[in-house]
């Protein structure tokens, strides 16, 4: 299949607005699709790489797109996953100018319309509506077969990729084989968003609380003294957690598949930022050095399977049980809480604890691999910040047509001067869409592509858990999970929160002096 048709297919669904209509035009294009092409296709369609990260920085990616475009379409989906394939194995030294030529080559073949495809795919900037759920009912759809036995399979598997080869090629029957296993990670069940330890009691009455640990997530499968670590992307990272090993080796059953996080902790028990802990997971060289400066603990709060037996089906108070019992002291502490003000006792202790918050956890609930339903509550400690709008792309989509994505500043020393800190959409209504469209094109200063640069005058009110280090910002720092409270209509530019505001929160957090700003 030429790229070309992928491409299309893709801009049809971002156009389309109902769900019915995106699964029909994904049903039809990968009946198309060539047995080999499979796989490429879903993984840009959910706008990933079959290779994972491939190396590919920024300005390597829009100095391509400076390339002329073709004027005809002939590059096929195979042509783009080849070259994908070369980059990723590109290393050592000239290996940068190495991927620039290969990448500058394939931007030569590519009509106007795919490069800006692959521009946002390789920037991770898709946002075409193809997500997974939709996806996996398209793929249902193609080969005659039920959604929930994709998301199943896709779940125990791990790959929708995968799954859908599968059902396309040897067809529905075999996706039989897609039961939990050893050494096959298995989606991870998520949680949703509680605004309080209320709202989370409401939803679950009587509920299992325990500590939110900002750590690496990992699954972790033994059988008998092999032991293999898994990451939340369900890459293996075996190699850079000898700890987690060696911790889950010594436990008395002889298969496990444990679910957890693995973090980093300070001399006083309490756990580093998210940021250090990632400083050692997934490095692959230099471990036992990083690892006397930074070691890691691992902590498990679930059991997916013990000797033999799955438990993916078993209630929460059971698989409790059992992770308590196996695990031991790596267990994540819970309690049982049915009252508010015993709730609000324990997220107030596990603030002060350094921890990320808590989570509340429904007792009889299954284990829904790859879920994010009501089961598990999460609830975090909440920040806010009041920030300047520099920009907003356009959104696709159910978005399309509106002014979505904000670009957010903060002031800086200089007069009429903000640092870039960050981007969201999160927590716009269709009404702050549709008001924000219009307040925006009023303060339009000058567009490029899809983004709108504005005057910087409205005031945002931002909602984020926490501040990272980010070299992709001039201010060295960005906000994890931002979203927008509201706008501030009571605020000029000039009452904003300033970067030196946030540099200080930074060395609060995190006992470190904040990156310098890049001019």
């Amino acid at each position: 299949m030429r790229l070309q048709e992928l491409v299309d297919a893709s801009n049809a669904v971002a156009e389309a607005r109902g769900r019915l209509e995106k699964t029909a035009r994904l049903a039809d294009l990968l009946k198309r699709l060539q047995a080999d092409e499979i796989g490429v296709a879903v993984a840009f369609l959910t706008g990933s790489l079959p290779q994972g990260r491939i190396g590919l920085g920024w300005s390597t990616i829009a100095k391509a797109r400076s390339t002329r475009a073709a004027e005809d379409s002939s590059l096929q989906l195979r042509d783009v996953h080849d070259v994908f394939d070369q980059i990723s194995r590109s290393s050592g030294p000239g290996s940068g100018k190495v991927r620039e030529h290969l990448l500058a080559d394939l931007f030569q073949r590519a009509t106007a319309a795919e490069q800006d495809f692959l521009v946002r795919l390789l920037a991770g900037e898709l946002r075409q509506g193809a997500v997974e759920g939709v996806l996996a009912e398209a793929i249902a759809r193609a080969a005659d077969t039920t959604p929930g036995s994709i998301r199943h399979a896709a779940m125990m598997c791990g790959d929708l990729s995968e799954v859908a080869r599968t059902a396309l090629v040897d067809g529905p029957q075999a996706l039989s084989k897609y039961s939990i296993q050893l050494f096959r990670p298995v989606e991870p069940m998520l949680a949703s968003t509680a605004e309080n330890v209320g709202e989370a009691l409401a939803w679950l009455g009587e509920a299992a609380f325990e500590l939110k640990l900002d750590g690496a997530r990992i699954q972790v499968h033994k059988s008998s003294d092999e032991v293999r670590v898994f990451s939340r992307a369900l890459r293996e990272v075996t190699p850079a957690v000898p700890e987690v090993v060696e911790s889950v080796r010594g436990m008395p059953a002889k298969e496990l598949i444990l679910d957890g996080e693995v973090l980093a902790l300070r001399a006083t028990g309490g756990p580093v930022t998210f940021q250090e802990t990632m400083r050692r997971f997934g490095r692959r060289l230099e471990v036992e050095r990083l690892r006397a400066e930074l070691p890691l603990t691992p902590f498990f709060f679930d059991c997916l399977f013990i000797d033999g037996r799955p438990l993916i089906d078993e209630p929460q108070r059971t698989r409790f049980e059992i992770v308590t019992t196996v695990v031991q002291r790596f267990a994540v502490p819970h309690r049982l809480i049915a009252g508010e003000e015993e709730a609000q006792e324990f997220f107030s202790r596990a603030i002060a604890a350094g921890h990320e918050g808590v989570m509340a956890k429904a007792l009889d609930a299954p284990y829904a691999a790859g879920s994010r339903g009501r089961a598990w509550l999460k609830i975090k400690h909440v920040r806010t910040l009041d920030l300047v709008v520099l920009a907003a792309e356009w959104g696709s989509g159910r978005r399309r047509g509106w002014l979505s994505n904000l670009h957010l500043g903060a002031r800086s020393s200089l007069p009429d001067q903000f640092v870039m800190l960050g981007k969201t959409f999160k927590g716009l209504t269709d009404e702050i869409l549709e008001w924000q469209t219009a307040a925006l094109l009023e303060r339009e200063i000058g567009r490029e592509g899809h983004v709108v640069f504005v005057r910087p005058e409205l005031v945002v009110e931002i909602a984020f858990n926490d501040i990272q280090e980010s070299p992709q910002y001039p201010g060295g720092l960005a906000l994890r999970f931002a979203r927008v409270k509201g706008y501030r209509s009571d605020k000029s530019a000039a009452d904003a929160d300033t970067l030196d505001t946030i540099q200080q929160m930074y060395q609060s957090m995190t006992g470190r002096v904040p990156p310098p700003t890049r001019s």
